[in-house]
């Protein structure tokens, strides 16, 4: 196998300058991640919060980390100290205890709503129309402790192109529309999370501006 360094020299030589690379470091141990940061890298997704957070307590503090898993409530506390951005924010409720939290620390943390694509029950998120909604609500504006930078998609599963096609240009779309309307305070559209390792180079062709890749830059996940 390829080194974690030559791994990530290939992928960022392969994307635009305005796409964001979130190594997905999930499952993977520290010295991994060390030496994704000793070849540049900056960024690291988790998706779980406690090993987020002990891998944070030993690892360089200039690294930007990403909680990219679904996220339980009661545990936004442990993260809300450090934490750079929340992409998978699917409900009010989240967003409130994060707000909470947030205004704990003293901090303004950045979030990417969740957009349901996909075809899966699998998968969390919200409809375009319950964005809209959400977004217009005074629930929402007055949450002053958090920022909407963007919306995250995860398409469905598949082999099938057109298909993948089809969901990440609806999410663009809607992306691109939203960011033409008037937006609150806490909402600044600037960010289209879509892509993993499989399929970055079609979302970015479909307008994705981060992408999160795992396995491309670390290999296959031991989840024993």
């Amino acid at each position: 196998m390829e080194s974690i360094a030559k791994n990530l020299q290939i992928i960022r030589q392969s994307i635009p300058e305005n796409v964001t690379l979130v190594a997905v470091s999930k499952t993977k141990p520290i010295s991994d991640l060390q030496e994704g940061y000793n070849a540049g890298q900056r960024i690291f997704g988790e998706n779980k919060i406690q090993e987020m957070v002990s891998k944070y307590d030993a690892l360089p503090k200039d690294i930007q980390w990403h909680m990219i898993g679904h996220l339980q409530r009661n545990k936004v506390k442990y993260m809300a100290h450090f934490v750079d951005l929340i992409h998978g924010v699917d409900t009010l409720k989240t967003l409130k205890e994060i707000n909470k939290q947030a205004k704990k620390n003293n901090r303004t943390i950045k979030c990417l709503l969740q957009v349901k694509i996909a075809k899966e029950e699998t998968k969390f998120g919200f409809n375009f129309n319950e964005i809209e909604v959400l977004l217009s609500t005074v629930e929402f504006t007055e949450l002053k402790n958090i920022l909407i930078v963007g919306f995250m998609g995860m398409a469905s599963f598949t082999d099938n192109q057109n298909q993948l096609k089809d969901e990440f240009s609806s999410l663009n779309s809607f992306f691109q529309n939203q960011k033409e309307k008037p937006l609150s305070e806490n909402c600044q559209l600037e960010t289209l999370s879509m892509g993993m390792s499989g399929d970055y180079s079609l979302a970015i062709s479909k307008g994705s501006t981060m992408i999160r890749v795992g396995s491309a830059i670390f290999g296959n996940r031991n989840y024993n």
